[in-house]
């Protein structure tokens, strides 16, 4: 149970980006929406809230927008064993308890709130890329182990998995291989287990995973090595789980400006102009969930990159979801994307 249940509540009245505040600051997963008698009208989890925003629900929407008004809950007679059980009947992290008057009372959480999170799920990262747009930095080291903060990228990127509870890592390695492993051997001066693999030839994006030592038997994360972010891993597994999907690709806003006045007509008869519109698109992240049946669509030892890899899923049938990153999220291609990185890692990350 949890002993300070104010912490995940809010009113009806809230902003989604509130439920988002309350949702990090709980770290619970979950806002409770409740009446000023502290009665549950909803809840908000943090699956719904990216729900909302792949349908174009903006932060500063009302949080009706992406509540769930008829949540599972379990009377509080019923004692925290019943509530266990329905858990884990529903496949639920946590369940609202709620008195006779449907006033919130307690939250039942699964585990144990105070336990440290320990996932064993495998993390591949991809760190073999040449680093051409980053040159001449990139001519002697390779670009994971350009410095950030008083550490390589690389390094933070796993640090900050570690400090999240996830511990086993693949690396795929190409070049420059060396400076990589030699910096982290197997993990165990950085608290983690790090294995590696090495491209005798450039895989693609995804090639790679045809050579993993250990087919995983349970949902993996692939990343690519030059991305910072403070995205929630946990979030983004539950994410992946919840939706049945067999892959899972991260998206991320990205806003154009068209520089000119785009035309809307019917046929010659002009009937709106709008100056110079700003378009938005969710673009892919460079993080991906995958379940191991997804490793059945590659060809042992072949090229091939995630996009492709994706495709055939699509194509065989299989269900791809999509999880948008609210959280921090840079991609170091370039100088400029490099010295944003270290100007912003301080504030974002707390070092």
């Amino acid at each position: 149970m949890d002993s300070d249940i104010s912490v995940l509540m809010i009113g009806p009245d809230s902003s989604v980006h509130e439920a988002v505040a309350t949702i990090d600051r709980g770290r619970r997963q979950v806002a409770l929406v409740v009446d000023e008698d502290q009665r549950l009208l909803a809840t908000v989890t943090d699956g719904d809230i990216r729900r909302g925003l792949l349908r174009g629900v903006g932060l500063d929407a009302p949080v009706k927008d992406v509540m769930h008004t008829n949540p599972t809950v379990i009377a509080q007679s019923e004692g925290l064993k019943a509530a266990r059980r329905l858990m884990r009947e529903k496949s639920l992290h946590q369940v609202p308890v709620v008195d006779d008057g449907g006033r919130l009372v307690d939250l039942a959480w699964i585990d144990a709130p105070d336990a440290p999170a320990i996932f064993d799920t495998q993390i591949v990262l991809m760190a073999g890329g040449l680093g051409k747009r980053l040159r001449p930095l990139t001519d002697e080291l390779p670009k994971p182990m350009l410095q950030i903060g008083d550490r390589p990228l690389l390094e933070n990127i796993i640090r900050n998995f570690r400090s999240q509870g996830f511990y086993r890592f693949t690396v795929s390695l190409n070049y420059k291989a060396d400076v990589i492993r030699d910096h982290f051997g197997d993990g165990s001066g950085i608290a983690c287990e790090i294995r590696y693999i090495d491209e005798t030839e450039r895989m693609g994006t995804a090639g790679a995973l045809s050579l993993l030592v250990d087919r995983p038997t349970e949902p993996f994360v692939v990343m690519n090595g030059d991305l910072l972010t403070s995205t929630h891993f946990d979030a983004l597994m539950s994410f992946h789980r919840e939706n049945g999907a067999a892959a899972t690709i991260c998206a991320r806003e990205y806003s154009m400006q068209v520089p000119f006045g785009v035309l809307r007509s019917d046929g010659v008869k002009l009937l709106s102009i709008d100056e110079k519109p700003t378009k938005t698109y969710f673009v892919s992240g460079g993080i991906y969930v995958l379940s191991p049946e997804v490793l059945d669509h590659l060809e042992p030892g072949a090229p091939i990159d995630m996009p492709e890899l994706l495709h055939r899923l699509i194509e065989a049938g299989k269900f791809v979801s999509v999880f948008p990153i609210r959280e921090y999220w840079v991609d170091i291609g370039r100088v400029e994307d490099l010295e944003r990185a270290r100007s912003e890692f301080a504030a974002v990350f707390g070092e």
